[in-house]
């Protein structure tokens, strides 16, 4: 196995078309062509962290936050990014970083959290836009059933609950092939008229390519007529945050201490506590400050993230009870979510939990 092949099922868990554009996720260090020995899996690539993989002769690195976030102009070891890439380098390490993929994934970071806290009917807080495709094209009524069954394969015509979703219309399709066409139906300079089944498919964006090809394969004609649209409809399944409910409601003291117990936080700091008791909970892992007024909306009475300034405590506005866990604490979980997946995936090496705290944030 190669390192390709784990990347392959980490995109099938997170696809990277959905990672946020201001992020740098993928392959950073290394060739997606080495023979794997080991993975390690940590939270954040530090110099330890390549340490604990060398020790363990683990040559590639799953990290959630990636170690190069901004270009780098240089390496010459005087950060501890620099170094990091250095020391991963020279000993061969592979560097994969899944950050905001994961993070707008359906069972990625937000819904893990949720798992966690026993938050049920979880949806997602605020789904990522264009994240949907149609797909139209034009195939002889004899051709429309296997054509249909093959992009259903491939991931093709799934909407929410259900799947082998299509429109089909028949109508009738015109076309005269030039000197260089070779057409499966009528013959070259002749008008042919054939009765046609208009297919109309939705698919996931970051499917694109695959379904394309499927197209192509399966398609009779020598010249395949399609058309891609992007649709406004709202994803389901890919967006930041989520929100669900309680198993029972709590009064704001008990949610507190129920929450930093469950996720092992050493403090958790907190908006003015609600007289009303908490039910309805939304989560967003790591920073999350741009998400309260989404969890206004969903009409949640609880927000559990991190990294909130002075002024977002405000923002609660006696509506919404605000719980700051700490970034760390709030993605910690991650590590063992990769692990379990990638465990169930491969057998045949290693995958193994980074024992190091990358936490840079220390209590007193």
């Amino acid at each position: 196995m190669i390192v390709h092949d784990v990347i392959t099922h980490l995109e099938d868990l997170a696809p990277l078309a959905y990672a946020e554009e201001f992020d740098n996720v993928g392959l950073l260090v290394g060739d997606k062509n080495t023979r794997i020995t080991g993975v390690l899996v940590t939270l954040d690539t530090l110099e330890n962290v390549v340490d604990e993989a060398i020790e363990n002769q683990c040559n590639l690195i799953v990290s959630f936050h990636p170690i190069i976030f901004k270009g780098l102009k240089k390496i010459t070891g005087n950060s501890y990014v620099e170094r990091v890439v250095l020391k991963a380098i020279e000993n061969k390490i592979a560097i994969y970083a899944i950050h905001t993929a994961l993070d707008n994934a359906f069972d990625g970071v937000n819904g893990s959290l949720c798992d966690l806290l026993g938050i049920q009917n979880k949806t997602v807080l605020i789904p990522q836009v264009g994240t949907i495709k149609q797909l139209t094209t034009y195939v002889p009524t004899k051709n429309a059933e296997e054509l249909r069954a093959a992009l259903f394969l491939v991931g093709a015509g799934s909407i929410g609950n259900y799947d082998n979703c299509s429109f089909n219309l028949t109508g009738e399709g015109t076309f005269k092939g030039n000197k260089n066409s070779n057409p499966v139906v009528g013959e070259k300079h002749k008008l042919h008229k054939e009765i046609e089944i208009q297919i109309k498919i939705s698919f996931d964006k970051h499917l694109e390519k695959r379904i394309l090809n499927t197209l192509f394969q399966n398609h009779p004609y020598e010249e395949v007529a399609y058309e891609i649209i992007t649709l406004e409809n709202t994803n389901q399944h890919i967006g930041m945050g989520m929100v669900g409910y309680l198993e029972k409601p709590m009064e704001s003291t008990e949610f507190l201490t129920f929450i930093k117990n469950k996720l092992n936080c050493s403090v958790v700091r907190h908006s003015k506590l609600l007289d009303t008791p908490i039910h309805k909970v939304a989560v967003l892992g790591g920073s999350g400050s741009f998400a309260i007024e989404a969890a206004k909306l969903a009409g949640a009475e609880a927000f559990i993230t991190s990294d909130l300034k002075y002024h977002d405590f405000y923002r609660a506005e006696n509506d919404l009870l605000l719980s700051d866990i700490g970034h760390y604490e709030g993605e910690q979980h991650i590590k063992n979510i990769l692990v379990a997946y990638l465990k169930k995936k491969i057998t045949n090496f290693a995958v193994l939990l980074s024992k190091i705290n990358t936490n840079p944030v220390k209590y007193i």
